[in-house]
C-alpha cells in the first residue's frame, strides 16, 4: 500500500491505523526528499546556497543517518557503526564524503526505509525502545509512536528546507 502511495507521489490516505499512517507517511516524505534532489546536477547537490552551509546531498545524507540513529540504534537497541557518521566533527556541520554518489546516498536512504518498516513491524506504537543502544541502561527511553512522530516531524521539517534550497538554485517550487 505504501510504496503504491509513494509511486503516485500523493500523501496516503484512506488508512486507520496508526502505525501504518505513520509508515506510509515517511514512505511519502522519503519520495518528496527524492522528488526535490532529482534534476539538480551533481554541482548543484554539493553546492549550499544558504549561510548555514548544507548542501542539498549534505542534507539527504543527513536524513538517512537521522532515521537509522532513531530506528535502529535506538528503537531496536542496535550496535551500528558511526551513528553520526553525516557529521562533521572539524565543522559541526553535515557531510557527505566526495566520493559519495548521489546513487549511493538515495540508495542509503531507501534502505533505512526498508530496514525501519522492518525492525518496527506491527510494534504497538507504546512499544518502549530497547536500552543499551542510543539510550542508556536504566534510563526510559521512549516510545515507538514517539519516535517515529520525531522521525515524521524531521522529514517533514527537512522536505520544507529542500523546497527552498530548490528555489533558489533552478526556481522549482512545489511539493
Amino acid at each position: 500500500m505504501a510504496d503504491a502511495v509513494a509511486a503516485l507521489g500523493e500523501p496516503p490516505d484512506g488508512l486507520s491505523d496508526p502505525l501504518q499512517l505513520v509508515l506510509a507517511y515517511l514512505d511519502y516524505y522519503r519520495d518528496v526528499v527524492r522528488r526535490k534532489v532529482d534534476g539538480l546536477s551533481e554541482a548543484e547537490l554539493r553546492r549550499s546556497r544558504l549561510p548555514s552551509g548544507w548542501t542539498p546531498l549534505e542534507l539527504v545524507w543527513h536524513l538517512a543517518f537521522m532515521e537509522r540513529r532513531w530506528l535502529q540504534w535506538g528503537f531496536a537497541g542496535e550496535d551500528v557503526p558511526d551513528p553520526w557518521g553525516d557529521d562533521d566533527p572539524a565543522t559541526g556541520r553535515w557531510h557527505v564524503d566526495a566520493h559519495r554518489t548521489t546513487g549511493e546516498v538515495l540508495a542509503r536512504l531507501g534502505e533505512v526505509g526498508e530496514r525501519t518498516r522492518g525492525i518496527v513491524g506491527s510494534a504497538p506504537l507504546e512499544t518502549r525502545a530497547r536500552t543499551g543502544g542510543r539510550f542508556p541502561v536504566g534510563s526510559t527511553p521512549p516510545t515507538l509512536g514517539w519516535i517515529l512522530m520525531h522521525v515524521l516531524q524531521e522529514y517533514t521539517r527537512h522536505a520544507g528546507h529542500l523546497d527552498i534550497a530548490r528555489e533558489l538554485s533552478d526556481g522549482a517550487v512545489g511539493e
